[in-house]
């Protein structure tokens, strides 16, 4: 399942403090001071992984803290550095502080760092403050604190199809003819509930990347339906793969359902409604065999659109044409 949301506690390490120490040694006073200093406290540092397509790692164990810097030692020993905590998280990540909501990175590239809580430098040993008038100093200075902050993680799909339509379109059924993916597959509306991710390989080097995206509903860009959470992630998609059901359940329009969509995708973002769109015309193995051309055209010719392709995400007819229309309008 695809977790778009994480709420992460992180907490760098303290540097140790610096040490006091004298050597014993003969003419030297007090033997000389030699205290070392302490070490560096870790950092949490979030990575980008392209391995990984869901935020549901960090939702597991929301709390990250980095190791402390022990304390110096004698004889000029520096106390050891902490362990950097690094938090993977997949590439499209939006790192917020909870506290300000400013948005301190977006995480796009693969091994991308980003360092939320800076670990603390370690205190200076007496042996830093040695001087021709000072030749026994008793000072020392602490590690630096800690830092700790809350996080709110929010994920945007990299990907380069985003499949949209209404509920019912037969997105999850397509996303699952043409990759690896299952996501849910039932009659009712809003069957998918979650973004769903999938690998489509046309050949064995070309593939496409294709997020199968909620279903949208009119006045998606107002907060109805499931739409208003999950428009975010068309956004990041190359292009737009446009479901049509032909023949819906409950005898709406095609041709209105696909303008209703389209007036919500240019009310949520101008910018998402100017992304290169392929339409296909989905189901058309339901239309009656010597009706099915004639429908199909009527659909194209109300739409006025170029290109229209039709398939059928159950019996896989026409899914090799959609791959490759798709492949041409992303990566050429």
């Amino acid at each position: 399942m695809l977790i778009d949301r994480a709420r992460i506690f992180v907490r760098s390490g303290k540097g140790g403090d610096g040490c006091m120490s004298f050597r014993r040694e003969k003419f030297i006073p007090k033997g000389g001071p030699n205290g070392g200093d302490g070490g560096d406290g870790g950092s949490v540092i979030l990575v980008g992984d392209n391995s990984i397509d869901s935020l549901l790692p960090v939702t597991h164990r929301p709390h990250f803290r980095a190791q402390h810097g022990n304390q110096g030692m004698g004889s000029q020993k520096h106390g050891a550095n902490g362990e950097d905590c690094i938090v993977m998280v997949p590439l499209g990540t939006l790192v917020r502080l909870e506290e300000t909501s400013e948005l301190l990175a977006d995480i796009s590239e693969d091994g991308q760092e980003l360092v939320v809580a800076r670990g603390g430098r370690g205190g200076w040993g007496n042996e830093h403050f040695k001087s021709a008038t000072n030749q026994a100093p008793r000072e020392t200075t602490p590690g630096e604190p800690i830092e700790e902050h809350v996080l709110n993680l929010e994920l945007k799909l990299i990907a380069d199809i985003g499949l949209v339509g209404l509920p019912n379109a037969g997105k999850s059924t397509l996303l699952s003819a043409i990759s690896a993916a299952r996501p849910k597959v039932a009659e009712y509306p809003f069957t998918t509930l979650h973004p769903h991710l999938g690998i489509a390989e046309l050949d064995i080097n070309r593939r496409l990347i294709v997020a199968d995206i909620p279903g949208l509903i009119e006045g998606a860009a107002d907060g109805a339906g499931l739409g208003h959470r999950f428009l975010k992630h068309i956004e990041r998609t190359g292009a737009l793969l446009h479901l049509i059901d032909v023949l819906p359940i409950d005898g709406s329009d095609p041709v209105s359902n696909y303008n209703a969509i389209r007036g919500e995708l240019e009310r949520y973002s101008p910018e998402l409604a100017s992304k290169e769109e392929i339409i296909v015309l989905n189901k058309v193995d339901l239309l009656p065999p010597d009706e099915r051309e004639s429908i199909i055209a009527q659909i194209a010719n109300d739409l006025n659109l170029d290109p229209i392709i039709s398939c059928s995400g159950a019996t896989h007819e026409g899914v090799r044409d959609v791959l490759e229309h798709c492949w041409s309008l992303t990566k050429n």
